[in-house]
């Protein structure tokens, strides 16, 4: 699986250096944006407006933006100092491998493939490449247009009529630690319960995973709850049942208004529209409902080689400040 950010991106740029748009963004970065009113951790993402002013929405390589979250806004989220698979970062990492194995086998292995127009431009020959499709979509955001790369994972027939479909994953670590009810007791008997429990600790992964089936145009999304096999062990997880919903219908269950989700973007990149061509850091303070903007150099984030020099004993050091 490739996380390539937006100024990376060889379709974009050429987009961009065509004129087809003004903003340019993944739907992974749009939907941090648009959730943010819900999201509880801190997180960044990277704003850099060009100088025929043109504006791509980025993320750091290996940026937090790239994993999920687990139990973000239950009353007792996990914590930092626990040591062991249940911190916040062990969780965080296997909820993504969770959704990335559960979008992969659900699939069909021997159905036939949809071809698109263009073959993925992040293809590795001879790698092992997962089965997703990119989907370059534009919309207009009061007559600003943005055009944003989505991901699709997979697809269904049914009368002839094909329509996309969002696989994600919702996963059971401990009901003892998450503060919800026990799924493989009341999955089958009480399933409302369990989606609201999810709805309540997960607010934020949810509105982002419904965020991006709009962005990419999936008419349905299919949720599955996963469970650990036994709550000590963090590699082996069951499939304990599988949900399909409309996504429209989702999104209200959720309250979720993407008029609202567009506003926010659209309010973002006026803000970045009005500052001098440059690159602009978004960071969102933890536990506050607040985006600070930053300005920041061109090479803010690459990698340089850091020359160490040797003190001698001719330096004349003043103690004080050292102190």
């Amino acid at each position: 699986m490739y996380s390539v950010t937006a100024s990376e991106d060889p379709i974009l740029t050429k987009m961009a250096s065509n004129n087809e748009a003004q903003i340019f963004a993944t739907d992974q970065v749009l939907s941090v944006l648009m959730a943010a009113p819900r999201s509880v951790y801190s997180w960044d993402l990277v704003a850099t407006k060009t100088e025929d002013g043109k504006i791509f929405l980025d993320k750091r390589p290996n940026s937090v933006v790239d994993y999920l979250t687990v139990n973000e806004t239950a009353n007792d989220p996990p914590s930092d100092e626990r040591e062991g698979i249940n911190n916040v970062a062990a969780l965080s990492q296997e909820a993504t491998l969770i959704n990335l194995n559960f979008s992969q086998m659900l699939l069909q292995k021997k159905a036939a493939e949809i071809e698109f127009k263009n073959p993925n431009p992040f293809a590795e020959p001879g790698a092992r490449n997962i089965n997703m499709a990119y989907r370059y979509q534009k919309f207009s955001m009061d007559g600003t247009e943005i055009i944003v790369r989505t991901e699709l994972d997979t697809f269904m027939e049914s009368s002839g009529k094909r329509s996309y479909v969002k696989l994600c994953a919702l996963n059971e670590f401990d009901p003892r630690l998450s503060g919800s009810v026990d799924w493989r007791r009341k999955l089958d008997t009480q399933n409302g319960a369990v989606l609201a429990a999810e709805l309540k600790n997960n607010s934020n992964k949810l509105a982002m995973w419904t965020a991006k089936a709009f962005m990419s145009g999936a008419d349905h999304m299919r949720m599955g709850f996963v469970s650990r096999v036994h709550p000590k062990g963090c590699y082996d997880h069951s499939i304990l049942q599988v949900q399909q919903n409309s996504t429209k219908a989702f999104a209200q269950q959720i309250n979720l208004n993407m008029e609202n989700c567009w506003g926010i973007v659209k309010g973002f990149c006026d803000v970045i529209n009005k500052q001098e061509p440059g690159k602009y850091v978004l960071l969102k303070d933890a536990n506050k409902p607040l985006v600070r903007i930053y300005n920041v150099p061109q090479d803010a984030f690459e990698h340089h080689e850091v020359e160490v020099v040797e003190a001698t004993e001719e330096m004349d050091y003043d103690e004080q400040f050292l102190a």
